[in-house]
């Protein structure tokens, strides 16, 4: 029901009761049950939420914690992963169940179209502390970064006009523009191509900036370049059941991939 039509039918309601003060009484019924109705409606969906999340750590407990003792009494005692892993918020693409990472096996973040921003002290210090924890006291060996077909994010960037009014959107625009040089380089290079394959294009070239950015960050470009800590980037399409994996080139224009399928 529309605002307009709801608001109208509280003012006939409400001239009805003036005119008929019989009808209090039934109306107070009427409306108490709907009251009752919509309380326990809403009750059915929190329980129902509860009851998932209930049987979802009953099913890990079951299945992995107890069957894995050694593994978790290691995990207890602090962690060592061999990976740090930037992947997408989208609920499509988890990385943990994508390349079925075990626990304590990754050190993973996921963000918005998963974006590594370069060094900035201050405007991304979130990004940099869960870069830098991972980097310089764990000691990870290998960065990886994720993008993903269909991606919600690489859209936004790709419609983002210039010299654009700001939109409704508070923080996606703003923090999708990190990838800016990529959807300009498709922009330049893929004009010809539609809309749609253009983002397809993007989600990988926006990986390939990620990649760069990662270098601006002291800590990580130190033990780059003393091969201790080796940074990819890679493509998951969900639509095709395939993943693609490569090595950055500075001096390239584009990377060649590995593609799994």
């Amino acid at each position: 029901m529309s605002t307009e039509s709801y608001e109208d039918a509280l003012k006939k309601l409400g001239e009805l009761l003036s005119k008929k003060s019989d009808l209090g009484k039934v109306a107070l019924a009427k409306i108490q049950k709907l009251t009752a109705e919509l309380e326990e409606l809403n009750s059915n969906k929190s329980s129902d939420a509860v009851e998932r999340i209930k049987s979802g750590f009953i099913h890990f407990k079951t299945h992995k914690y107890l069957k894995k003792p050694s593994l978790y009494n290691a995990l207890a005692k602090g962690q060592s992963p061999k990976f740090l892993v930037f992947a997408c918020s989208d609920s499509r693409v988890s990385p943990t169940q994508i390349l079925n990472f075990k626990a304590g096996e990754a050190f993973v973040v996921r963000n918005i179209a998963n974006m590594v921003p370069p060094f900035d002290k201050t405007q991304h210090s979130g990004v940099g502390a869960a870069l830098e924890f991972p980097v310089t006291a764990l000691h990870v060996e290998n960065i990886l970064v994720i993008g993903h077909s269909r991606c919600g994010g690489i859209k936004g960037l790709m419609s983002i006009e210039d010299n654009a009014a700001p939109s409704k959107n508070v923080f996606i625009d703003n923090w999708v523009q990190i990838g800016t040089p990529a959807k300009n380089m498709i922009k330049q290079d893929f004009k010809h191509l539609s809309f749609t394959d253009q983002c397809s294009y993007c989600e990988k070239e926006a990986v390939n900036v990620s990649l760069r950015n990662l270098l601006s960050y002291p800590f990580v470009k130190e033990r780059v370049m003393k091969n201790k800590l080796a940074i990819r980037g890679a493509h998951y399409d969900f639509v095709k059941g395939t993943f693609d994996l490569w090595e950055l080139d500075l001096k390239a224009k584009s990377n060649p991939a590995f593609s799994f399928s």
